[in-house]
């Protein structure tokens, strides 16, 4: 079983300097932070940003050739974590056909993901075992600038060892 996310964003780990991507359930409290490279971050930021380089990144180019293969990808799925290690599985469609799931990084399967408007889910499993729940401000209208402000919080108080296995 698993659950939709929405990326909420990309932001710089303090004091480490390290990237991550912070997934949110669509329909709760829980978040969960994947630490991700450099490259990545940036291709997940370009995509919520709707930026298109002037070359293409190498995401681009994968959605490119999976579209000129008559593919579409359909779902992404964060499936697991192992030994701090998170796991990823995109699921792609051909003539109405799923074709068998591909192993990915989380990261690359999320910029991927973005770029074709697909479904992201995280197995329930998975929330259970790492994602952190933040409750909602009790503010009536609260909105993306205190979620921003609960992701600072959230980051201050934590570290990529906080999720090793």
């Amino acid at each position: 079983m698993s659950t939709e996310v929405e990326v909420v964003g990309v932001r710089i780990e303090m004091p480490s300097n390290q990237p991550i991507v912070l997934l949110k359930e669509l329909n709760g409290s829980r978040f969960l932070p994947i630490w991700v490279g450099a490259n990545e971050a940036t291709a997940i930021a370009f995509a919520q940003q709707g930026l298109t380089p002037n070359r293409p990144l190498s995401h681009d180019l994968m959605q490119s050739m999976v579209v000129a293969l008559g593919a579409k990808l359909v779902l992404v799925e964060v499936t697991h974590l192992d030994s701090g290690v998170f796991y990823a599985q995109l699921s792609l469609e051909r003539d109405g056909q799923l074709l068998p799931p591909v192993s990915a990084r989380p990261s690359d399967a999320i910029a991927l993901a973005l770029r074709a408007n697909a479904t992201i889910k995280v197995a329930t499993s998975l929330l259970d075992e790492a994602g952190i729940n933040i409750p909602e401000s009790s503010t009536p209208g609260a909105g993306s600038d205190q979620e921003v402000e609960r992701f600072r919080e959230f980051l201050d108080q934590i570290n990529p060892d906080d999720f090793a296995g």
